[in-house]
């Protein structure tokens, strides 16, 4: 009834997670991601180990190796954020949580923390990789252009 005082709908918005270079989910250097094997999103080539959640939604996993975190939007997409290429390996050691399963979150909240000095030094790429692994592939994302992006910044919109 009293929708009208309700804000704009942001469940199917999605934002950079750090600053750095967003890539296309085909450029990313892992065929897994690359060939959308896990589903569609984008990639940032971070300039900083902060990461902060790319939707607005819930915590539904952390991963025990601290390299991937699965978020749940309202609108029940599925968000995987992985965090550097084959760094499941690495058993947790360069990254730091800031959220636990259940918390909600926005592009404002910082969700992890990876020291990007570490991965150079066992040379592993830092890519923070986003992909929705429920949806189909939507074109959303093949509209996005390699550019230099802030933390928070607002990349697009999904389709209903």
């Amino acid at each position: 009834m009293f929708s009208f005082f309700k804000g704009k709908s942001r469940e199917h918005e999605f934002y950079a997670p750090s600053s750095g270079n967003l890539i296309k989910i085909t450029e990313i250097d892992d065929p897994v991601f690359s060939s959308r094997m896990l589903g569609d999103g984008y990639g940032i080539e971070p300039d900083e180990g902060m990461i902060y959640s790319p939707v607005y939604g819930t915590i539904t996993t952390i991963f025990p190796t601290k390299h991937a975190i699965g978020i749940q939007t309202k609108a029940n997409d599925e968000v995987l954020v992985h965090i550097g290429i084959d760094t499941v390996e690495l058993q947790g050691r360069p990254f730091e949580m800031f959220v636990k399963k259940g918390d909600k979150v926005t592009p404002k909240t910082k969700i992890a923390a990876v020291d990007l000095e570490m991965l150079k030094k066992l040379n592993k790429p830092s890519t923070i990789i986003v992909v929705y692994t429920n949806r189909p592939t939507v074109g959303v994302f093949d509209e996005l252009s390699n550019r230099t992006v802030v933390m928070g910044e607002k990349l697009g919109v999904l389709n209903n």
